[in-house]
Formats: structure tokens, sequence, C-alpha cells
């Protein structure tokens, strides 16, 4: 019998990871986004297509999501 955990499902790292990254970005304001990400990316051992999942969908709290001319 192996003593390893099953396996965590994508979308479970995935959300772990952002909780993590908003975390971090409340912890850590003066960090670059980009420092945070790959820390976090680390950390869940995070591919490259969930990096960028993560960087497009976290917005930083001082950039407007909505920009209204």
């Amino acid at each position: 019998m192996s003593t390893q955990q099953p396996t965590q499902a994508t979308g479970d790292k995935t959300r772990q990871a952002l909780t993590e990254l908003s975390d971090l970005h409340q912890q850590h304001p003066k960090k670059s986004r980009q420092s945070l990400l790959q820390q976090v990316a680390i950390k869940y051992n995070l591919t490259p297509k969930e990096c960028e999942f993560l960087n497009r969908n976290f917005l930083d709290v001082n950039q407007d999501a909505c920009q209204h001319p």
C-alpha cells in the first residue's frame, strides 16, 4: 500500500493557488504580481496554462476592470 495522497483535482489546486495569491497580495502589496504568481506556481506546481489563467483573471486591486470612457 502506498502512503501517498491521491492526486489533487486541477480545479482544487487552481482555487487554492488563487486564494494564496490573493492572501499574499494583501500581505505584501509592494511585491510585484509576477513575483507572487511565480511563488504560488512553484508551491502548487502549476502548469503554464494554470499560471496564465491566474495571471489573466487575478486583477490588481489598483487596476480598474471596467474602464469607461
